[in-house]
């Protein structure tokens, strides 16, 4: 898994501007927030959206897509993977053999992202989570048509959201099931720790500020660990001691490799569920 590219590069190099982006929901205002506070000129930067709300200063907001012709260089579409066939009548003309088209919908492959955008250049998958606002999201991709140059852009613009891997189309959507909805998960964790602790005794203002802080200390050694998680667990957890005495509930049956096995297959399902829908709108 990759979390660099050429420092040395700017965010956007020139070739790649205009950058539109078509929706900016709170995946894609996350996403363009983040790339803003790292280097993007929001001059460089035009935001298509119905509400017309503000995304940030200097970045100009259009309620419909420009009649000056004018097309982008680079565009990230950020709409619900349902409005697809609605939208890209109108969008598709704008889409040219200079445009790389960066899409972050999910469960729509780039089979059927192509079959609507056919002149595109190049065509990205990118899946990221929410903490790309923050700079510490994952962001699966994979592409179509995609130059050496135009590779070395997206990873810069995916490194500057976190980290990025680049997997094969057949394994997007068990990324997009581990990575993109894996944070809910974490949440719910929390959430459930931080309530144990409550029936244990504590109260909500002190359990939820400490289930936050273990996770996200341990999620920080877990990082720096030169051995893996399962490991130390095994290493926390003293023969005899109340964390083994924990450990026993989780690892009994495997309760908990369990529920996380049925947890990311429900997402994985649901993710081909959409995928075979978008297709269905090209059947039609």
């Amino acid at each position: 898994m990759s979390d660099t590219a050429s420092d040395s590069a700017p965010l956007l190099p020139k070739d790649q501007a205009p950058f539109w982006a078509f929706g900016a929901g709170n995946m894609a205002g996350s996403m363009i927030s983040c790339w803003l506070n790292n280097g993007l000129n929001p001059k460089d930067m035009l935001v298509i959206r119905p509400s017309g709300k503000p995304v940030a200063e200097g970045v100009k907001v259009v309620t419909s897509l420009p009649e000056d012709g004018s097309t982008p260089a680079t565009l990230l579409l950020g709409v619900k993977p349902q409005m697809l066939p609605q939208i890209a009548p109108a969008l598709a003309p704008y889409i040219t053999e200079k445009t790389t088209l960066i899409s972050i919908l999910a469960g729509v492959e780039l089979e059927t992202l192509r079959h609507f955008f056919p002149k595109a250049k190049s065509i990205v998958r990118a899946m990221p989570n929410l903490p790309v606002a923050l700079g510490k999201g994952v962001v699966a991709l994979c592409a179509d048509k995609l130059t050496d140059e135009q590779r070395k852009c997206i990873e810069k613009l995916a490194s500057t959201l976190g980290i990025f891997e680049w997997v094969n189309e057949n394994q997007f959507d068990t990324a997009t099931a581990l990575a993109g909805c894996g944070p809910a998960f974490v949440y719910r964790f929390i959430d459930a720790l931080a309530q144990a602790g409550q029936k244990l005794g504590l109260t909500a203002d002190q359990a939820l500020p400490m289930a936050i802080a273990t996770v996200e200390g341990a999620a920080s050694m877990a990082k720096q660990a030169d051995i893996t998680p399962a490991e130390l667990a095994d290493k926390v957890a003293s023969p005899g001691g109340s964390t083994r005495k924990g450990m026993d509930v989780l690892d009994k049956d495997e309760a908990l490799y369990q529920l996380m096995d049925a947890t990311l297959e429900a997402s994985f399902k649901q993710n081909r569920y959409m995928a075979e829908k978008a297709k269905e709108t090209i059947a039609q």
